[in-house]
């Protein structure tokens, strides 16, 4: 008996000490899920943003210049604030799964109640590998840019799904 013990538990051990290979269909539906339920939250902080949302398999940008968070580049990609924003939420994963992405975007905007379509401001630059990109009113004074599409990340090709807040706009960018 003894034996058989000590057999189910080095089995069990290797079992729960291999690394879980999940299906990339899977993941990507669950990080295109986790941002349409976190990423146009305004109450969304860079803490509850990794907490929430990164998993195995999902890589988080988030910045929120004001009032939560400062300016310091991304701690996840090094990368500074998109010129023009105040606020990044973003989320990526590997393989190409931009139709996935894409309806965790729409299904995110449509949770919050965001609707009112807008066009993109000229001065704002896609990021390369967008193949959808949207514009929606916050407010009368706010716009937010959603995109979706695919890069060359670190094992090859990842997916992103990314909403930016502009800076408020003036009078005189009505």
């Amino acid at each position: 008996m003894s034996a058989e013990r000590d057999i189910f538990l080095a089995l069990a051990g290797a079992l729960f000490a291999a690394p879980a290979s999940a299906d990339p269909s899977a993941v990507a539906a669950d990080a295109a899920r986790a941002f349409g339920n976190h990423c146009f939250n305004p109450y969304l902080t860079a803490e509850t943003a990794h907490a929430d949302i990164a998993r195995p398999g999902v890589r988080v940008d988030f910045y929120d210049t004001a009032p939560f968070a400062s300016d310091a580049p991304s701690p996840a990609t090094g990368r500074a604030p998109t010129p023009g924003t105040d606020r990044r939420c973003e989320v990526a994963f590997d393989g190409m799964h931009v139709e996935t992405a894409r309806n965790g975007a729409i299904t995110g905007l449509a949770r919050e109640g965001i609707r009112a379509q807008t066009a993109v401001p000229a001065a704002f630059a896609a990021q390369p590998g967008t193949e959808f990109i949207a514009a929606r009113l916050l407010n009368p004074r706010r716009i937010a840019v959603v995109q979706v599409g695919t890069r060359h990340g670190a094992d090859g090709a990842e997916t992103f799904i990314n909403v930016e807040r502009l800076n408020p706009l003036t009078e005189a960018s009505q």
